[in-house]
């Protein structure tokens, strides 16, 4: 048995790492690069096959096991393989239409290299249109002319079908079919075809329409630069918008005087007329009729005319056509499974009644609620029974109960009753699916709507963003942390459209969130010369924090313009067309910050991070601008005052100790959670425990693809360019000829020691703090040590002083 055991666990072993091996990037990057290779030698040989294939026709009509005979024989510049493959493709396949086979193989190849040229449907779809369409056409109308060439056009597939189509339908019929397939394509692969095939058949008449007006004047156009046209009245020349043109009577050749009432010029633009019609002379002194032209079409005025019947301005109007994500992308985990039983409930009630009556406790009342995770035993006691008596007995009814861990809530708010949380021998899974799914998801008409999972009573637990207004998430390693950050996620991509918000992903670990890069051009936000959508660099984390500062101002300054308190209100206003889009208003789209592994960036970046997490903490819910900070070390050094201070919403996953869940919740309990998902959530008031809805990578993988597929914005969301502080990253200002007296010193000192820092040079040459930054700033202008990365030492760029010296000596 356990030799079978062996081989079994051995052979699943060996599948999985075949599995791992397939899905490896590396592995489809050069599968990727094989095939488009492959592509482009199958390219080549059909092209030479137009110059050689018919020398080479006699040879390759043999067998593929007797072309090496003949090899030397072959002209084809692929040789004879190479020639054998395109007399296959054009001759015996589908004719010239074979090359849009290797269309979809150029697709495919790129695809496995991570590079989206288009959707593999698509590609397919078109290719395969192509293939059958155009071996018919060429076919049909000319395979007649090249009978005795050695180039069958349509291929053998071609013919057969031209062959079979005219002894059905005949040659009228099988024309229709290809005129009508054609169309048919066309329009629904091209969206200017529709409109071009109505042009054809409905052109509008040009229309003269005169302006009206109080003269009788006739006017000569004196130039034909269409630049600049002049019209002459009388003896002077005046600018075509002052002139004002008879309703009755077109503009005539002959000039006369203008009328002596007109005593000033009248702009045209103040003339309240659909369309101008104006009358050129051209070289040959012959009259031309210009087009008609939009008397609105240059009016400044009518780029924004807040008195006009326009309708409300729509910010999806951009993506249309957007398609929000399915509930069947997540995957359906079924009707839940009973997971805990009635005896157990009965046998559990009875322990813990039992025990409360060793140490004198009566028991008035008990009854259970059972939850997905937990199940809750609220028990009412006997009169005279002090509280902190029952919460000292958890230990005991845990011992009693032989569960994992068990929670007292004493009393529970709101209800005089004592809550006793006992995790279930058989909890069950909350999946996504149900979540989204639900009623009260669908209907919720929140801001920012994130549903986070189940309640003990098993209702769906959700809370608006807006209104948190930013968010702590803590949890030790493998307790649910992450799933919880995907749920987040997963809950905005289902109820938001990518004009109403966007995200701003931080993840150090450089994979949790590395998932959602391909909806970039959707939902992402960066910063202008920003090369990677997630940020993953601590000196990016630092710059986009501080833009993100900047961009926080910016919006401060256009509600303080627009008069309205956040941006709800702004956004309501400038929908309804109520702000001027020339005076720098736009509609401003929510921004969610999430922030993964908080505690390592405070590790290594310190207060650079603390300080704009702080002001957009204090300052940005009015504009839109939420942030979300998770981290796995709850401490005090981490979570500090400040940080607390203004994350009134907690979510706390299971943590190792005591001390971190009073950090994360100002309170016990994320210590005596299960783990898996099960987690406490606090917004100032008493803690709600819920179990995280399960959201597992492929889901993830089907929502993200689901949006991508669809067309996005020319690129992400790009936010303002950080302002650098005195003494950041700008070092163009140093001036290289007025060095300080102990650069080469100091210079020579850090290449030496290959350590550079201000305090080192302070400590070492006995120099105040100014000084020595100074001294910093001109190494990193020589070029001799890095640009600053936070708290931690600047790398030195130069390595041995043979180096240094001739650098030196260059200066």
């Amino acid at each position: 048995m356990a030799k079978k055991e062996s081989t079994t666990s051995t052979s699943s072993g060996f599948f999985a790492s075949l599995k791992a091996f397939i899905v490896d990037e590396r592995t489809c990057f050069a599968l990727g690069l094989v095939l488009l290779l492959c592509t482009l030698y199958l390219l080549l040989s059909m092209v030479s096959f137009f110059f050689t294939g018919d020398i080479d026709q006699s040879i390759v009509n043999a067998s593929w096991y007797q072309l090496g005979e003949h090899s030397k024989d072959i002209q084809n510049w692929t040789g004879a393989r190479g020639a054998f493959l395109a007399e296959i493709f054009i001759n015996r396949w589908f004719g010239l239409a074979s090359f849009a086979m290797l269309w979809f193989l150029f697709v495919v190849a790129f695809r496995l290299m991570k590079v989206k040229i288009m959707a593999l449907w698509k590609a397919f779809l078109f290719s395969a249109l192509f293939l059958i369409w155009f071996s018919l056409f060429f076919a049909f109308f000319f395979a007649p002319f090249f009978e005795n060439s050695f180039i069958n056009l349509g291929g053998e597939h071609g013919a057969y079908a031209s062959d079979f189509l005219k002894a059905n339908i005949g040659i009228p019929g099988t024309f229709f079919l290809l005129l009508g397939t054609g169309l048919l394509f066309a329009i629904f692969a091209f969206s200017q075809t529709v409109p071009f095939l109505r042009g054809l058949f409905h052109r509008k008449p040009k229309v003269d329409v005169p302006i009206a007006a109080e003269m009788d004047t006739d006017v000569e156009v004196e130039t034909v630069d269409p630049d600049a046209l002049s019209v002459k009245i009388g003896d002077e020349i005046v600018p075509p918008e002052w002139v004002i043109m008879d309703a009755d009577e077109n503009v005539e050749e002959d000039v006369i005087e203008a009328d002596d009432e007109l005593t000033e010029p009248v702009p045209l633009s103040t003339i309240p007329v659909e369309t101008v019609s104006v009358h050129e002379e051209n070289i040959s002194g012959d009259m031309v009729e210009t087009e008609s032209v939009d008397a609105t079409e240059n009016d400044d005025s009518a780029i924004y005319d807040p008195l006009a019947e326009q309708g409300p301005y729509d910010p999806k109007a951009d993506l249309g056509e957007y398609k929000y994500p399915t509930v069947d992308l997540l995957k359906d985990y079924g009707t839940p499974t009973e997971t805990v039983t009635k005896e157990e409930q009965i046998a559990n009630q009875q322990r813990i009644i039992t025990t409360l009556k060793h140490y004198g406790i009566g028991i008035k009342k008990i009854y259970e609620t059972i939850g997905p995770t937990i199940t809750l035993y609220e028990i009412v006691p006997e009169d005279g029974v002090r509280i902190s008596k029952i919460r000292n007995l958890e230990a005991d009814i845990m011992l009693s109960l032989a569960a994992t861990g068990i929670r007292i809530i004493a009393p529970i708010p709101g209800k005089g009753t004592i809550g006793i949380e006992v995790p279930n021998s058989h909890p069950r899974i909350v999946s996504m699916f149900a979540t989204i799914g639900s009623k009260k998801f669908q209907e919720s008409t929140y801001d920012l709507p994130i549903a986070l999972g189940r309640t003990i009573t098993n209702e769906v637990f959700m809370f608006d963003l807006c209104k948190m207004p930013h968010v702590l998430v803590a949890g030790a390693t493998g307790q649910g942390k992450s799933v919880g950050l995907n749920a987040i996620i997963t809950s905005l991509l289902y109820k938001k459209h990518p004009s109403e918000l966007k995200f701003v992903l931080v993840d150090p670990k450089k994979v949790e969130f590395n998932i959602y890069a391909d909806i970039e051009k959707h939902f992402l936000a960066k910063l202008p010369d920003g090369e990677e959508p997630v940020i993953t660099d601590t000196s990016k984390v630092v710059q986009t924090l501080n833009s993100l500062c900047k961009e926080m101002d910016q919006r401060y300054d256009l509600l303080k313009i627009a008069h309205v308190r956040n941006i709800k209100e702004y956004n309501e206003r400038f929908i309804s067309r109520k702000l001027n889009p020339n005076k720098g208003h736009k509609f401003l789209p929510y921004i969610v910050v999430i922030v993964d592994e908080f505690g390592d960036l405070i590790m290594t970046a310190g207060k650079e991070v603390e300080m704009p997490i702080a002001r957009i903490a204090q300052l940005a819910r009015a504009v839109g601008i939420h942030m979300i900070l998770a981290t796995q070390r709850p401490s005090v050094n981490i979570i500090t005052g400040v940080i607390k201070a203004n994350f009134p919403a907690r979510i706390a996953f299971k943590v190792s100790a005591m001390v971190d869940s009073k950090t994360i919740l100002d309170g016990s309990g994320a210590q005596q959670l299960v783990g898996k998902g099960d987690l406490l959530f606090s917004q100032g008031n008493d803690a709600t425990r819920v179990q995280c809805a399960f959201v597992d990578t492929p889901e993830v993988e089907n929502i993200v693809h689901f949006i991508s597929e669809q067309r996005g914005y020319p690129s992400a969301f790009e936010l303002p360019e950080p302002d650098f502080t005195e003494g950041e990253g700008d070092v163009t200002s140093v001036d290289m000829t007025r060095r300080d007296e102990k650069f080469e010193e100091a210079a020579r000192f850090v290449v030496a020691t290959q350590q550079g820092s201000v305090s080192m040079i302070q400590r070492k040459f006995e120099v105040g703090f100014n000084r020595a930054a100074r001294i910093m700033d001109q190494l990193e202008a020589a070029g001799i040590v890095g640009a600053a990365s936070g708290s931690k030492p600047r790398q030195v760029l130069i390595h041995t002083e043979y180096e240094l010296e001739q650098m030196l000596h260059n200066f």
